[in-house]
């Protein structure tokens, strides 16, 4: 019976250490309003050989926000810096459906992966408010994997999904 109640207790426990945590991450989160700017920060993933995809992606990246931020960006107040920590473009060649019949065998089912992390940074530097987001698309997303411009488009398409889910993330207030 002793038992039964450690156990329950370390139960209510856990639940309330996940309810603080998902309270501090909306608490974070609710701070992302209006913006002075918008920047993206593409130094750790340069840091780690991104080289030229780096530079590209900062380019789809940044237009992609000021699209989807459009109506919060100007004036006063804190700046939204996304940090890019990673790229992963994974090799895309066809639709998988080789192998068992499609079943676990063979090819396909390849995702492309950008980590970043999003800061409300005050005009002082002081980091006021974090969201980490990890966003992921197929790897058939930049068209046939042969044409050579494939490649550069899951750059921007991956850049617009995570613009996009990111105006999701972060509620005007």
């Amino acid at each position: 019976m002793a038992r039964n109640s450690i156990a329950g207790r370390i139960a209510v426990a856990a639940l309330l250490c996940l309810a603080l945590a998902q309270a501090s991450v909306t608490e974070a989160a609710s701070g992302f309003g209006r913006f002075s700017s918008v920047q993206v920060d593409v130094r750790p993933f340069l840091a780690e050989g991104g080289g030229a995809q780096a530079e590209a992606l900062r380019g789809d990246l940044t237009v992609a926000l000021r699209q989807s931020f459009a109506g919060r960006i100007g004036g006063r107040g804190p700046s939204l810096v996304v940090v890019v920590r990673s790229l992963s473009l994974n090799p895309y060649a066809g639709s998988g459906n080789s192998g068992r019949g499609g079943f676990g065998g063979g090819g396909g089912g390849a995702n492309d992966y950008l980590d970043g992390e999003a800061l409300l940074v005050a005009a002082n530097g002081k980091v006021l408010a974090r969201h980490p987001q990890l966003a992921v698309l197929p790897s058939s997303s930049g068209g046939a994997w042969y044409d050579p411009a494939s490649e550069r488009r899951r750059v921007t398409a991956i850049a617009e999904q995570y613009a996009q889910w990111l105006v999701r993330a972060l509620p005007a207030e």
